[in-house]
């Protein structure tokens, strides 16, 4: 398998090193505080790494390997709705992130939920950052590969993390762009709930979610 492209995205982080070095100096010294959930109603920060119509409305089939090196279809977990998280070990935001997907692991699972990591990642680094910090949900893994598995959600510019949510039919109903905090992750779930529950038109999710985000207290109406 090439390693090209995922390799000479690792170049170009390289240019802003120094900018990474000191962001990290600054978030040890002064941790950070949740961001905010929106900038305009249904709208991330980062919404401008998804071009226009380009999201499909079914959730991608893809094949990853897991961490013993066995390859593995996004489609194992057909018939659940799945919370997929594509990360990085490198990506701080999304090392901040996992203690609240495995929380949604526990508590969701039982109700038929699962989650999914897929890191963009050398196996090699996701497994030793495995070692130190648990991580309690499955997870697939993929250099060139993972990047293909990015793209076919609609995400053209590479910013990590991002987050899809899809329904037991596989209709994919969001993709979250950036870090996911607890009280956007329970409004999305709970219209993903909605709609498995034939109480909501799948049709209509989409435009339900950003009305539930929209309508999250604190830093989200703050900034509309």
């Amino acid at each position: 398998m090439s390693t090209g492209p995922i390799r000479a995205a690792y170049l170009g982080f390289g240019v802003l090193g120094a900018a990474v070095l000191g962001a990290f100096v600054y978030e040890r010294a002064f941790p950070p505080q949740p961001a905010p959930a929106l900038t305009r109603a249904g709208e991330t920060p980062a919404a401008a790494k998804i071009e226009a119509g380009t999201v499909p409305a079914h959730r991608p089939d893809f094949t990853l390997k897991d961490l013993d090196g066995h390859a593995k279809s996004i489609s194992a977990w057909d018939g659940k709705p799945l919370i997929i998280n594509f990360w990085a070990t490198w990506c701080a935001p999304c090392r901040r992130e996992i203690p609240l997907l495995n929380r949604i692991q526990r508590e969701y699972a039982p109700h038929g939920f699962e989650v999914v990591g897929i890191a963009v990642d050398f196996v090699d680094d996701v497994k030793a950052y495995k070692k130190t910090f648990p991580i309690d949900y499955p997870l697939l893994v993929g250099e060139d590969d993972g990047l293909e598995a990015a793209r076919a959600f609609g995400v053209q510019a590479m910013a990590f993390p991002f987050t899809a949510f899809t329904d037991t039919a596989g209709r994919l109903l969001l993709v979250h762009m950036g870090e996911l905090h607890e009280d956007q992750a329970r409004a999305i779930l709970g219209v993903v709930a909605e709609v498995d529950g034939g109480r909501l038109a799948p049709a209509a999710a989409r435009g339900a979610i950003e009305r539930a985000l929209a309508a999250l207290p604190g830093p989200a109406k703050a900034a509309e």
